[in-house]
């Protein structure tokens, strides 16, 4: 049931059914969440530029509805796309994506948007699939395995824009997709800047090398840079910058190669 991505610098399995049951479990605390805001609360802005809590959460639905309509029409004949050629398409989706979520936020109830993506999961989404059948997905055919690893940065790196702009909430994100939206943005750092002279850190979940350089062969390597989860996938998505994270001590840089700030962030 695991995939193995195609990134050059490592090859890294996820198990499917771990994820579908993770992505489940958010998607269900994210529905009962939304449930129970008020007129306020939706209205409030978020750090994602005009989207407030209500676009947000439309966003959700249309994040998680795109494995239902993958699942329900038959599958394309093959995967286009690696994994680690998705960071790259994310940017040139983001008009689309921006007008669907407004169109969605307008023009349809959040329940009733969030009980179509549930009923759209129960009819669609059982346990035991293939992670190798290929889905199709806004920027290209992708398997199923990769589909989902898409979702975990989704909902884990949206559920801390909720976070932010609701901090009363302080809703947890599912550890397995914490884990996997880690992983794969540490990977997808490793394959933009291919080399072993800097170590990145972000415990428990990922180690990668990355950036030309020399290669340590024993020992802590010269060039160290360790954070933690959140503050990576901010820095990885651009929620954050490289300075302010450094300012706020929320990242630690040793060696002359351990400037990340020309490479962050991975993906939008």
């Amino acid at each position: 049931m695991a995939e193995r991505s195609t990134s050059r610098k490592r090859q890294r399995s996820y198990d499917v059914e771990k994820l579908r049951t993770a992505v489940l479990a958010q998607f269900a605390t994210l529905r009962t969440t939304v449930e129970g805001l008020g007129p306020e609360q939706l209205a409030a802005p978020t750090r994602l530029g005009d989207w407030t809590v209500r676009e947000l959460a439309a966003h959700f639905t249309m994040a998680v509805g795109l494995l239902t309509r993958g699942l329900a029409e038959p599958p394309p004949a093959r995967a286009e796309l690696a994994l680690m050629d998705y960071p790259a398409r994310t940017a040139p989706a983001a008009p689309a994506v921006d007008a669907r979520v407004h169109a969605l936020a307008d023009g349809s109830s959040l329940t009733e948007l969030y009980a179509e993506t549930a009923a759209g999961l129960e009819a669609h989404f059982p346990a035991g699939l293939d992670g190798s059948r290929p889905l199709a997905h806004r920027v290209g055919s992708i398997t199923l395995t990769s589909a989902l690893v898409t979702r975990a940065v989704e909902l884990a790196v949206h559920t801390d824009d909720l976070n932010d702009a609701l901090p009363e909430l302080a809703l947890p994100i599912e550890r397995q997709l914490l884990a996997a939206a880690v992983r794969f943005l540490a990977d997808a750092l490793a394959e933009k800047a291919p080399g072993a002279s800097t170590e990145v850190r972000v415990p428990p979940f990922a180690v990668v090398q990355c950036v030309a350089g020399p290669r340590h062969t024993r020992g802590t390597p010269p060039n160290v840079v360790e954070t933690d989860p959140l503050t990576w996938l901010r820095l990885a998505t651009g929620r954050t910058t490289w300075r302010a994270a450094l300012d706020d001590a929320a990242v630690r840089a040793g060696g002359e190669r351990a400037d990340l700030e020309g490479l962050l962030p991975i993906m939008a």
